[in-house]
């Protein structure tokens, strides 16, 4: 918008109803900035292509987080199995030692060696379900399912 006098001589300029108002959009940019308008694009450029790299990178940290504790689940599942199949076994060998014992053909340190083989499946065994229910927790955590860490009170 620009304001101005408007007379068709010099004498008339200042006279009552020499006023003009004129209305125009105008465009204003400096003719020489030193680059500093396309320094600027080219930052917003950049750290548009910087949050897109780190989206991306959460993305495939998400993936990967999902897919390693899919691999665990599946790899202790297998491992429990053979806990537990070891833990039978060695149950079976407890007893077989306890009748030999009994019967007199086996000594004592032998069905103490069965017992502390059982003992020691058994606790495998623990283990594995251990950590088999640490990883469900972790894939739960890592599929966003709802997890708040609890509130820590002094």
């Amino acid at each position: 918008m620009g304001a101005g006098s408007a007379s068709s001589h010099l004498s008339g300029l200042l006279k009552n109803g020499s006023w003009g108002w004129t209305l125009a959009p105008q465009l204003v940019l400096p003719i020489f900035d030193a680059g500093r308008n396309q320094a600027g694009l080219d930052s917003a450029k950049a750290g548009r292509d910087i949050a897109i790299a780190q989206y991306e990178k959460a993305i495939q940290t998400a993936f990967r987080e999902v897919a390693d504790a899919l691999a665990t689940r599946a790899t202790l599942a297998d491992q429990l199995r053979a806990s537990q199949a070891q833990a039978n076994a060695e149950a079976i060998r407890f007893k077989l030692s306890d009748l030999r014992y009994q019967s007199g053909i086996a000594s004592y340190l032998d069905l103490l060696d069965a017992q502390r083989s059982l003992f020691t499946a058994r606790q495998a065994v623990v283990q594995t379900r251990l950590a088999q229910l640490q990883s469900q927790v972790t894939l739960y955590k890592t599929l966003g399912g709802g997890w708040k860490e609890p509130a820590v009170t002094p």
